[in-house]
């Protein structure tokens, strides 16, 4: 038999943990093994249990969760699914979080906790079962906002190094579990006279803005929330708020962001499929897609047309995705012209754009 997938729950809560143990175990598939309602309680539990996964709050007493998490991540680093409190500091807390390598993150109410958790049972077990699966990697040191910022200017001058290309080029970027770190890793080395990138990055409602404002200070290109109606714009990336759809349409020369509440697509909302295949259908042959890290097959489908319609495709490899699943489904739908590490799609992409200009390849 397969073995469970074993839950270490941190939260000081003893409501939370006992919900949280509750949902984990109603699962055939994983068991809750132990509780700890703070991080130095739950340093010696996982040193006892070994356990697959942690689920871990993130304000907690003693030691802040997100203290506790870096520390793990430089030293023990396993999977960690993030219990997040859906405010504007929880929002900016979790961003950090994941930039520590935490997998993935869930936003519990702030009212109602035991409701709600209830209705976040099937969305908890599904992230708890992907982050099982995830390849987590050791971090050699917490990142600062400097630190970060300082390591991760391009190298090569920015002035105008994209002048020649067309302002109808753009960027579609795709991604979901493991995807905010992903995404930066792409948008720091993009220069400030990019072409317009427009983004999908699964995540609920109340949490894109944190998302996008940490981006922006630390990219050269402006990041912004998508507003219905707005321009896109070159130097600008455009990421889908969370828990609405977003696309582009076409307004004479110019592409505008669509942002509207239709329902789910693939079960998400946004949806990597409602971007690309809006891109297909308007952009064609100056679109350059970028699949990265996350679950599903959101994205596969639509990259495919895409690349039908002539844009040239990037998908990120598996042994630099915390999930493989999306970038393994749009190799498998022949989206891809090139499978890379992810820290080599940004250079091999601004390596076209300089040396063609823009332009697009000739197909047979």
């Amino acid at each position: 038999m397969k073995s469970k997938i074993r839950v270490i729950v941190v939260d000081d809560s003893a409501l939370v943990r006992s919900l949280l143990a509750e949902i984990i175990n109603r699962q055939s598939d994983m068991e809750c093994i132990g509780t700890a309602n703070d991080p130095l309680v739950a340093r010696e539990m996982i040193r006892e249990l070994n356990p697959d996964v942690i689920t871990l709050d993130v304000e907690m007493p003693r030691m802040d969760g997100i203290d506790f998490l870096g520390r793990l991540m430089r030293l023990r680093p396993m999977p960690v699914l993030m219990i997040s409190t859906l405010t504007e500091r929880g929002a900016e807390v979790t961003m950090r979080a994941l930039e520590l390598g935490a997998v993935d993150f869930v936003a519990k109410p702030r009212i109602g906790v035991a409701n709600g958790l209830q209705q976040l049972a099937t969305e908890i077990v599904e992230k708890i079962r992907i982050a099982a699966k995830a390849h987590v990697h050791r971090v050699v040191r917490a990142p600062t906002a400097g630190a970060v910022v300082t390591s991760a200017k391009p190298t090569t001058s920015s002035a105008n190094l994209l002048g020649r290309v067309s302002t109808e080029k753009l960027i579609a970027i795709g991604a979901s579990t493991g995807g905010t770190e992903a995404i930066k890793e792409v948008l720091i080395h993009m220069p400030a006279d990019a072409p317009a990138i427009v983004i999908t990055q699964h995540m609920p409602s109340g949490f894109t803005t944190s998302f996008a404002a940490r981006l922006n200070s630390l990219c050269q290109i402006t990041v912004k929330e998508a507003v219905h109606g707005e321009r896109i714009l070159p130097g600008h990336a455009y990421i889908a708020p969370g828990g609405m759809q977003f696309s582009i349409s076409r307004s004479g020369a110019n592409y505008v962001a669509v942002v509207n509440d239709d329902p789910p697509v693939n079960r998400h909302k946004p949806s990597v499929d409602v971007l690309f295949r809006s891109v297909a259908q308007c952009v064609g042959r100056n679109a350059f897609g970028v699949m990265l890290t996350g679950m599903g097959a959101d994205g596969a489908a639509a990259m495919r047309e895409m690349k039908d319609a002539g844009s040239y495709n990037y998908v990120q490899d598996e042994a630099s995705c915390i999930v493989f699943g999306m970038p393994r489904e749009a190799i498998a739908h022949g989206a891809a012209d090139e499978v890379l590490p992810l820290n080599k799609i940004a250079d091999a992409l601004l390596a076209r754009l300089r040396t063609t200009g823009g332009e697009v390849r000739h197909r047979i």
